[in-house]
């Protein structure tokens, strides 16, 4: 199934929670509205026509100009075989959900694809995006007392922390990128 077929099918059953889609990209996604994405979500795995039994990863990207976070799905259709059997894949997919910055909340999928589990405590902990529902979302990679979310564009390095200096390479206080 291509992706164009996948949008028309995903715009039939769920209308206005598809919000836009991008079909001429190298990686071809549509954007879903975020207080509908668990249910796309449950529906992409289950349909029998998609069957996206598998999440391979989740991207957070910082939308600065628009003033948005957006988390992006890569998901994967491989059939269900047998251990001797290699799976070969059906096809492929990304979902896009876009929120505010100044408020970024997405419900959790990792009821639908437990790998979703350490990826959102990720994207939560560079980025600041909240996943509602997610059973223990806390920080993975800083630790608890972290003060803001590092890979945010407009991240401000701190001095130091805990008398450890907060310069880089280049001795630089307060990179950006």
């Amino acid at each position: 199934m291509v992706s164009e077929e996948i949008c028309d099918i995903l715009k039939s059953e769920f209308g206005d929670a598809v919000v836009g889609s991008v079909m001429d990209a190298r990686r071809p996604y549509v954007v879903i509205a975020a207080d509908r994405w668990a249910e796309v979500a449950a529906f992409l795995r289950d349909d029998s026509r998609m069957q996206m039994n598998m999440l391979q990863c989740l991207t957070a990207l910082d939308l600065l100009e628009d003033n948005k976070l957006a988390a992006v799905y890569d998901l994967f259709s491989f059939p269900v075989t047998s251990a001797e059997e290699v799976p070969l894949l059906r096809h492929h997919f990304a979902v896009r959900v876009e929120v505010n910055r100044d408020d970024p909340h997405i419900p959790t999928v990792s009821h639908v694809w437990p790998t979703a589990d350490w990826h959102e405590r990720e994207a939560y902990d560079m980025m600041g995006i909240v996943f509602d529902g997610h059973p223990e979302l806390t920080r993975i990679l800083c630790p608890d007392d972290w003060i803001g979310f590092p890979l945010r564009k407009d991240y401000e390095y701190p001095v130091d922390y805990h008398g450890i200096p907060g310069t880089t390479e280049h001795q630089l206080t307060n990179p950006r990128h």
